[in-house]
């Protein structure tokens, strides 16, 4: 689909980068020529996914083991890969959810969506900004995000808020550090199936028909996503800045996938409760 050599001499870094749709993302972003810098927090992880990512590929991996939720850790994670030379391409993937009643929801459980999603977002943008600029280094941030910041979502409401933030970010920063060369991008993926985001959102007992209301009759492939993002941050798309692309099959205009939700029992929701606890 696209020119080999499409991101050749781009050093990319990806926020949750050893599993699910930023490994995609990785896999594609090295076979048309990056650098990768993964991060995570489980450096096994990351290890294992960067040994796949070798064999597959002639590509140059470097693997940091970051929490994206403290600060002080996403300066030293900056600070460490500019050590070798300057990011151009930030991919702010990773993120946390689960399904809940508002009602229910500690602060501590609130927390633990807004920490990475929100907060990890923010500290890395803001990380790598600050270097752009100071280094006056053209640079791209681009943010995965979802169509709740067009629907809302009920039962994911921690998430729906960080990620409309996030949103938020990319439109302001677009006008802030476009003319310091920096674009700021983003994209609302529909159902895009990860193992872990599955167990979250797709518990046992859940209407499994989400597939079939699609408009397009299922779900997204990984390789979709993984083209998108190769797009808009190469320099094919230098002029498309503080813009949020839908990849959903056009999901978002029949339901904001939470209505199946709606008529669950107090009993189901219990029971989810209790194997989230377990978790």
């Amino acid at each position: 689909m696209f020119e080999t050599g499409l991101l050749r001499g781009k050093r990319i870094l990806v926020t949750g980068g050893g599993s699910g749709l930023g490994a995609a993302m990785g896999r594609r972003f090295l076979a048309l020529g990056a650098e990768l810098v993964i991060c995570g927090r489980k450096l096994d992880r990351l290890e294992a996914t960067a040994s796949e990512m070798r064999a597959q590929s002639s590509g140059k991996v470097t693997t940091i083991a970051c929490d994206v939720r403290d600060g002080v850790a996403v300066d030293e994670m900056m600070d460490a890969t500019w050590r070798e030379a300057p990011l151009d391409i930030l991919v702010n993937n990773a993120a946390a959810t689960f399904i809940a009643q508002s009602e229910h929801l500690s602060f501590r459980a609130a927390d633990a969506v807004l920490a990475p999603t929100l907060h990890g977002a923010m500290y890395c943008t803001l990380a790598a900004g600050k270097r752009w600029i100071d280094g006056r280094h053209n640079g791209v941030v681009l943010s995965i995000l979802s169509t709740s910041t067009i629907t809302g979502r009920a039962f994911t409401v921690p998430s729906a808020m960080a990620k409309s933030a996030v949103l938020a970010m990319t439109k302001s920063l677009a006008v802030e550090w476009g003319p310091k060369g920096i674009r700021t991008v983003a994209i609302a993926p529909g159902p895009f199936p990860t193992a872990g985001a599955s167990g979250q959102l797709r518990p046992v007992g859940r209407d499994e028909g989400w597939s079939a209301r699609n408009p397009m009759g299922r779900t997204g492939e990984h390789s979709e996503l993984a083209d998108l993002a190769s797009f808009l941050v190469s320099d094919r798309a230098g002029y498309i800045n503080g813009e949020m692309v839908v990849i959903d099959g056009g999901a978002h205009l029949r339901s904001s996938g939470a209505e199946d939700l709606l008529r669950w029992t107090d009993a189901q929701w219990a029971e989810q409760r209790a194997a989230r606890s377990k978790g």
